[in-house]
């Protein structure tokens, strides 16, 4: 019998945050996967060691799956990463896939979980506490009531049309975007428009910063940036 491939979410940085089942499904799987070259460095993989220690003696397939808009550079790691993948599922052991925040949203992981599917694999999805509910709640905020919306807008695809929709926006992975954004906030609050907006660097990690207002953020930030854009009532 094949294995079968886990997608465990971690949580976005704290490892308090890991869920129960996550660290169930962590300790009962033969091997851990993670996306990076080095297991010591791949930011999943430091949270789950903090909680889970006897992750260290276990089997880490480092699979490179670089962060890139260009699509054969894409689809080549992909598929790369799932032929390693395969093997080990083919060997009969499970596999769980480290990946940040929540599996279902923008993650490393679902490109695999799909090829997986397709392949006939039996696959899971182990959700995790996203990001943008980590970041709401150390910034003490709620994301949307009663009637708002609330759009997940990833920043690094350009933010233009997604700024323009009603409600609570949440920016993820905004750091290298941070100039354009606050620029774009800046002119509608000139405009008379109320806006709150607060934002969260590496939420949950040793580097945390914390911004609480458009004039404190800097121009740019690191990779793990989230913020969240608040329209005020008049």
């Amino acid at each position: 019998m094949a294995g079968k491939l886990y997608g465990v979410g971690v949580g976005p940085g704290d490892p308090e945050l890991l869920t129960l089942k996550a660290v169930r499904k962590i300790r009962d799987c033969d091997v851990l996967a993670v996306p990076g070259l080095k297991k010591e460095k791949t930011v999943s993989y430091q949270i789950v060691r903090q909680i889970v220690p006897e992750a260290d003696s276990k089997e880490c397939l480092l699979l490179d799956m670089p962060m890139t808009k260009d699509q054969q550079k894409l689809q080549d790691s992909r598929r790369k990463a799932f032929a390693a993948l395969r093997q080990t599922l083919d060997q009969g052991r499970d596999i769980a896939f480290l990946t940040l925040g929540d599996p279902c949203i923008y993650s490393t992981y679902l490109s695999m979980h799909q090829m997986a599917a397709r392949a006939g694999y039996e696959t899971e999805i182990i959700n995790g506490v996203p990001s943008f509910c980590a970041v709401s709640a150390k910034l003490n905020l709620g994301l949307a009531e009663q009637s708002q919306m609330l759009h997940i807008i990833p920043s690094t695809y350009g933010i233009e049309e997604g700024m323009r929709l009603p409600g609570t926006k949440v920016l993820m992975k905004a750091g290298r975007k941070l100039g354009e954004i606050k620029e774009h906030l800046l002119e509608e609050t000139c405009r008379g428009q109320k806006i709150q907006a607060e934002m969260i660097e590496n939420c949950g990690m040793a580097e945390e910063r914390i911004y609480r207002s458009i004039d404190q953020m800097p121009q740019q930030a690191g990779y793990y940036t989230l913020m969240i854009v608040k329209e005020q009532e008049s």
